[in-house]
């Protein structure tokens, strides 16, 4: 894909809505927005790397009643016509078709090559990915079983909700390892993950959230890892404007 004169593409992952309460969430949600307003204006695609809800499930006909103002803001900017891709993160791995059918959103759950411009990005949440972290790996295995996804269904939503927000907030059963600390660029297990990409494949960015920190860390002698970091205590986001990728805060 090449990317129209004057226009940008932009990243941004875990917000976490919902958490820790619905009043502390909400001047987020709306600082957010505010957000989404203004790059729309130059925005060839919008990417949104997972964790956008600290939970969400979709029952069949039922989905969280909350978040109206950013799921409205998130309609109006592709039904302008500007592409917004959406990579399920751990907080948001229950996630189904809703964002395909009533927002006209793409949904990824693993990490995806996309090119802009002659550069190869490979974009996803991170979760999961290099190594350690091995709970939550069993534990993904677990939260994504149909069979798991059949049974949970069969709660009350009302219940649902609550059990669901005692597990990611309290609990961190749904978390796995989001230590906030930065590990040193030979303990990051992504950019570990990156390096080993990169002996199969050249990669120019690797793109992806999950941990919290924006970070841009040298993954090769052409190969950059960012992490887009969060919009909870650094506001971070990432913008691409054809030649080069960079972090900014908002």
């Amino acid at each position: 894909m090449q990317i129209p004169q004057g226009k940008k593409i932009y990243f941004s992952s875990d917000n976490h809505l919902g958490a820790p309460t619905k009043e502390e969430s909400l001047p987020r949600e709306k600082k957010f927005v505010k957000w989404l307003d203004e790059v729309k204006e130059d925005a060839a695609a919008i990417f949104l790397l997972g964790d956008l809800f600290d939970f969400w499930f979709e029952y069949k006909t039922v989905v969280p009643k909350r978040f109206v103002r950013v799921l409205g803001k998130l309609a109006e900017i592709t039904d302008s016509g500007i592409p917004v891709y959406f990579f399920v993160g751990n907080h948001d791995l229950w996630m189904q078709n809703y964002f395909e059918e009533e927002l006209n959103i793409p949904t990824y759950r693993d990490c995806k090559e996309f090119t802009f411009n002659n550069k190869t990005f490979l974009i996803g949440h991170g979760d999961g990915k290099g190594p350690n972290d091995k709970g939550y790996k069993r534990m993904k295995k677990v939260f994504t079983n149909p069979f798991s996804k059949w049974l949970y269904r069969w709660l009350h939503p009302d219940i649902g909700m609550r059990l669901a927000q005692y597990l990611s907030v309290k609990n961190k059963l749904i978390s796995g390892e989001e230590d906030k600390k930065f590990l040193g660029e030979d303990q990051e297990w992504l950019v570990l993950y990156a390096k080993r990409k990169l002996e199969t494949k050249h990669y120019d960015y690797f793109i992806f959230g999950h941990r919290h920190l924006p970070m841009e860390i040298k993954a090769g002698k052409k190969s950059t890892y960012f992490n887009l970091g969060d919009w909870i205590h650094h506001y971070t986001y990432g913008v691409f404007d054809g030649e080069k990728f960079e972090l900014k805060k908002y």
